[in-house]
């Protein structure tokens, strides 16, 4: 029996899909679930598995073509000699890749991270492309590979089980560093996710009056707070306490006193939202993914924690689904993380404002009291924000972000668990 292979649907606002890679190719044996092929849409890029088990017999899309949902992409014969079994021991017969370089010093388990699993010898596995090319550039060999343990089908390693390891191996910087892929002087084709982010910033730019302020805030309590609290927040949530919650917290207040900076702009038309969807910027590999936070107005401190560690967690793993990349209604980024002390980025349409967060670092400061100036070492950190001068004006712009400065100051900690 012939079946059809159609561009799935990735979200609800989704009508097409752009094909990145084929997997397979007329003639290759597919299992059920085995990942056919990579598509791409204006919000994720997904690894798609088969919906069936058989021969691949035709191939209707090429690399970059442009689908729509519904439409057939490929045609699989159950019938074939491409069926599972047949499937499976091409699978196992296939030749062990070869083994990766080892990295110049191999980084050590961290207590707590997962214990490598065993498995037996002269037994040899298939690993995706997608799963060889994080282990080359984290610098796992072949040998360490084999000892993670894989949740896909028949036993293998997917993306999400690599991702995972690594993760519980320590964070990048205590890996040896991955050396650019990149080479001075040559040509390539922009990756998918850079042509859309590229289209995005540009229609933004076109679109958009970007008007910029800023203002230094002391962010000397929160530091200390975070600080005294982190070993029993990370015992009790399982997650480390970070600055981004308290950022959004004081930016969904602000909001809710500034609604105009919570709007979009149609034409002539300004639509007020009535729900604070704050959109989080999450550099990710190919560039930039700005997953949604819905209704953070309803949201206690605490909740906010969650949901900023829940959707960078699986921003980062490819595991957001589209709808969740979209819908924001302010957007923060924080390119505070790489050591940069401001920016100006770009509005995230069809936001009129954006918030950009800097590197917090100590520096001296004068500080005012009944008793007198005085010089102290404070925790500084810088803030922009940029907003659309269509809709919002100078003073407003400066009021607001005022309001944040206020807020993060003023911010009563003992109350925020």
């Amino acid at each position: 029996m012939i079946v059809d292979v159609v561009m799935p649907k990735m979200g609800e606002s989704l009508t097409e899909g752009t094909i990145l890679e084929w997997r397979k190719k007329v003639g290759d044996p597919v299992a059920l679930d085995e990942i056919l092929l990579e598509i791409g849409t204006d919000k994720v890029d997904s690894e798609i598995p088969s919906s069936a088990a058989g021969t691949v017999v035709e191939i209707l899309a090429e690399p970059n073509d442009i689908k729509e949902v519904g439409e057939v992409i490929a045609r699989i014969d159950t019938n074939g000699s491409g069926t599972k079994q047949q499937s499976d021991k091409k699978r196992d017969s296939a030749p062990t890749p070869e083994p990766l370089p080892e990295p110049k010093k191999k980084a050590e388990t961290k207590p707590g991270s997962p214990s490598p699993t065993s498995t037996t010898p002269g037994v040899k596995k298939f690993y995706t492309p997608v799963v060889m090319k994080i282990a080359a550039e984290q610098g796992l060999p072949l040998s360490e590979l084999e000892t993670i343990f894989g949740t896909g089908r028949g036993g293998r390693v997917t993306k999400k089980d690599i991702l995972a390891y690594i993760e519980g191996l320590g964070s990048m910087q205590e890996r040896p560093t991955p050396v650019s892929s990149v080479t001075a002087g040559n040509t390539e084709e922009m990756h998918h996710m850079r042509k859309l982010i590229a289209k995005h910033m540009k229609e933004s730019i076109e679109t958009s009056a970007h008007v910029y302020v800023m203002t230094e805030v002391d962010m000397t309590t929160i530091v200390d707070f975070v600080e005294s609290k982190d070993d029993s927040f990370h015992q009790k949530e399982g997650f480390n306490l970070t600055y981004t919650p308290f950022i959004v917290d004081a930016v969904v207040k602000s909001l809710q006193d500034y609604p105009e900076m919570n709007a979009s702009i149609s034409g002539t038309s300004v639509a007020y939202h009535r729900n604070i969807n704050i959109g989080l910027a999450v550099a990710v590999e190919n560039g930039l993914m700005v997953p949604s936070m819905a209704n953070c107005e309803e949201k206690n401190f605490l909740g906010l924690c969650r949901s900023v560690n829940d959707v960078a967690k699986r921003t980062r793993s490819s595991t957001i689904s589209a709808d969740e990349l979209s819908g924001s209604t302010f957007s923060i980024t924080n390119f505070g993380v790489f050591g940069v002390s401001i920016g100006t980025p770009i509005i995230n349409q069809p936001n009129v404002g954006i918030l950009g967060v800097g590197a917090i670092k100590k520096q001296p400061i004068v500080v005012e009291s009944a008793e007198g100036d005085a010089i102290a070492i404070r925790s500084m950190m810088m803030l922009s924000l940029g907003f659309d001068h269509r809709l919002i004006d100078g003073a407003g712009g400066a009021k607001f972000l005022s309001q944040v400065k206020h807020n993060l100051e003023t911010m009563n900690l003992n109350t925020v668990f």
